[in-house]
């Protein structure tokens, strides 16, 4: 391990790419190609970063502590990599931290609008600037909701994506993401964590976790989560929410955290709808969401590092 973050520390010195995966060419898993992130999205990412950093002094609540010098993060954020990447036919997007790489990986999993929209690249580089490797899945191949579409074609859209599929892809995803870091020499667990469609997905993911590959899992604002299988999850899971969100019943997340164990935590926050986190409209989401983001990232430090 020690090898391995000298090695990316000089790489990054030197404006080289540096990857924990793929280091060993006898993997059978088809290789990522390195591509570089677009200059426009990169641009985005970053003012979006930047303005939301300046929120974080007027975090208070929920004791999360924060580094007011960031200065080292946002060094970092210049050296994330953007990887496009094919599991068995399926696309995904994976976003390495390369100057403070921890050789931990997280699952993300999108909202129905899918891997490529960027609100969820924006959190994914956010966080891969924290450090962590982000593997994004398309959960939908190719075929996400939008917003163009007729809100009358939703459900029958939403019968479409099979759930045994869906599985099946996210297993895929993480025995990729083991496999790749059992080849780069780094043996730690992996986070899984989800928004709306994705947050919903987390405990199915983490349920049928039989090799116990996760270690934690945080779940926004989850829909249509199946409280049957919560008390098959074995590892602590952060749940985030709003309490005006008609589409993630408060009271319904308590009942799954009692399923799943005392070291499972819930978080509301009064006032917020849905989507407030990765898609904040007004002062007060943007708020919010910097502090369920300091909150996230304490907690995948406390569970994962």
């Amino acid at each position: 391990m020690a090898a391995s973050l000298a090695s990316l520390s000089s790489s990054a010195k030197f404006g080289a790419p540096w990857s924990p995966f793929n280091r060993h060419r006898s993997h059978n898993l088809p290789p990522p190609q390195l591509v570089p992130l677009a200059s426009s999205m990169e641009k985005y990412i970053m003012r979006s970063f930047l303005r939301r950093r300046r929120c974080l002094k007027n975090i208070s609540a929920l004791n999360v502590e924060v580094d007011e010098d960031d200065d080292d993060v946002e060094e970092a954020c210049e050296l994330v990599n953007g990887t496009e990447v094919s599991v068995d036919g399926v696309e995904g997007y994976l976003l390495t931290a390369v100057k403070n790489n921890n050789g931990t990986g997280l699952l993300l999993l999108s909202d129905v609008f899918g891997f490529q929209d960027s609100a969820t690249r924006d959190f994914a580089y956010r966080v891969a600037c924290n450090g962590y490797n982000v593997l994004v899945p398309d959960l939908f191949r190719g075929d996400p909701w939008s917003k163009n579409r007729p809100k009358s074609e939703y459900e029958e859209w939403r019968r479409k994506q099979d759930p045994d599929r869906i599985r099946q892809d996210t297993t895929s995803f993480t025995k990729w993401m083991v496999d790749e870091f059992a080849a780069a020499g780094i043996s730690k667990k992996l986070g899984v964590m989800g928004f709306c469609f994705g947050g919903g997905r987390v405990v199915d993911v983490l349920a049928t976790d039989e090799n116990d590959y996760f270690s934690t899992g945080v779940s926004f604002y989850g829909t249509r989560i199946d409280s049957a299988v919560a008390g098959d999850v074995k590892v602590p899971v952060l749940f985030v929410s709003g309490d005006r969100d008609p589409l993630c019943e408060v009271k319904g997340l308590y009942e799954i955290k009692e399923k799943i164990g005392e070291r499972s935590k819930v978080v509301v926050y009064e006032g917020r709808g849905h989507g407030f986190v990765h898609r904040p409209e007004t002062a007060e989401d943007d708020r919010d969401a910097e502090e369920a983001f300091a909150l996230m990232r304490n907690w995948l430090h406390h569970h994962l590092i």
